[in-house]
Formats: C-alpha cells, structure tokens, sequence
C-alpha cells in the first residue's frame, strides 16, 4: 500500500550534539514539530452518512478450527448495529503467501455473510501491519469510526505495528482487538495496539461462541452509535462494560 502523503517524512540528517548550538539545518526543529502537530490535527476522519466498520480477520490456518464460527457470529453483529441506526463495512483479510484482500464498503449484511463464507483459511504468517495501514487511509479518505480484529497470532516487528496504530489514535479510530488463544508476543502487541488507538483488547477461546458474539456486537454498537450506544448496551451485557471501561 502506497504511504499516505498527510503524514509527513522523517527528517533524515541527525541531531548532532547535546551542547552548544545547533547546526543551520536544525534550528527549526521547533518548527517542524509545530507542524507536524498541525498536520494531526487536520488528520481528522470524514464523515459518511452510515457508522464505518473495519472488520479484519486474521484467515491463516490456525484459525480454521474457529473461522465458521466467526463467520455465523458475525450476523448478530451486524443485526445489532441495523438497529442502532445502520453499518457500513469494510472486510479485510490475510492469509497465504502475502496475500491480503479488502472489501469495498458494504452495508447489505447478507452481502458481507456471503463473501466470508467464500474465505478458506490457507497457512502463511500475519499481516496486521497492512490491515492498520489500509485502515489509516481509509479514515483519512472517507471515514472509519473502528476497526475490530479477530486473530490469534502476531509475527511482525512490533514496533512498526505500534507507529501506525498510533496515527489511527490520531485519528480516533479505536481498534478493538479480539484474540483467539494465549500467544503471550500476540497478546502483548495486541494490548499495546489497543491502547494506542483508545481501543480495547479481549479474549476468547474456541469454546465461548456466546463471548465473542457479545465482543462483535458491542464493536459494531460503538461503530454504529458511538460511546452513547456502547453505554447502553453496557447496561446489558458484559462484552459491552468489558469494552467501555477499558476505553476509558
């Protein structure tokens, strides 16, 4: 994915020396970072007429055990935010040998139903970094109000991982960070993601259907109607307190 041109470029020469006067090229560090700080703020999301979910799956085939279960529980997300007030989403998924596909936005939930259940799970490494990067332009370009991710590993450098969800915390796109399992390096760097972005991180495990079906749905409440709907629905479940009281 090409880099988006609102960020801007790292100056290249080094800051050279902690005493003494700085060389020409370097007085107007102040400068840059003033404008580097005004570039973010302008960073800020469209707007669409419909709440804009980013939902990406991790289709590797660890995951084959659980991928039909995601698939049905999807649907209950999707019901959840129709009656809020209406979903546009965006399905992206990796897996194989560097592939990594993204939807256009669709609101037609049988739509989304029928193009999950075409995605076989097929072995390969992850790529949330291109998921988080795909997502960052699209906030910019027409508006993303969250993004959930269902995977169970991370096998990418962390730290770039980490830059590009803190432009989307910028942007206040909050990624809600679902893990399947205990990889002790995904969880880490799905924690770290999370808060970054003002989002949360969750877990569940093969066997708790009902669990997942409460994270999906509080995601797509708060993709739908904001902070406002996921308190209501707090009220109710606990997927949807476990969610709010992180993003606190």
């Amino acid at each position: 994915m090409t880099r988006d041109p609102t960020i801007p470029k790292p100056r290249q020469k080094p800051v050279m020396g902690l005493h003494g006067a700085f060389p020409e090229s370097h007085r107007d560090t102040a400068g840059d970072v003033a404008a580097f700080v005004a570039k973010a703020r302008a960073m800020t999301p469209r707007q669409s007429g419909s709440g804009r979910l980013l939902f990406a799956l991790d289709a590797t085939l660890s995951r084959q055990p659980t991928w039909d279960m995601a698939c049905q529980l999807q649907a209950d997300m999707f019901r959840e935010a129709g009656g809020i007030g209406g979903l546009d989403v965006r399905l992206v998924y990796f897996r194989g040998l560097n592939e990594c596909r993204a939807s256009p936005w669709i609101s037609d939930t049988a739509k989304i139903a029928r193009l999950m259940s075409t995605i076989q799970c097929q072995g390969g490494q992850t790529q949330i970094g291109r998921v988080l990067s795909d997502a960052r332009q699209e906030a910019v370009a027409s508006g993303v109000r969250a993004i959930v991710f269902v995977g169970d590993a991370m096998e990418e450098n962390v730290d770039a991982l980490c830059a590009t969800a803190g432009e989307l915390g910028l942007l206040k796109v909050p990624c809600f960070m679902f893990q399947e399992g205990h990889d002790a390096v995904a969880e880490a760097a799905f924690r770290e993601i999370a808060r970054l972005t003002g989002g949360a991180w969750c877990r569940f495990d093969a066997g708790s259907a009902a669990q997942l079906r409460e994270l999906l749905r509080a995601a797509a409440a708060y993709a739908a109607g904001g902070r406002d709907a996921l308190r209501r629905l707090a009220k109710n479940t606990s997927g949807a307190a476990a969610l709010l009281e992180q993003m606190k």
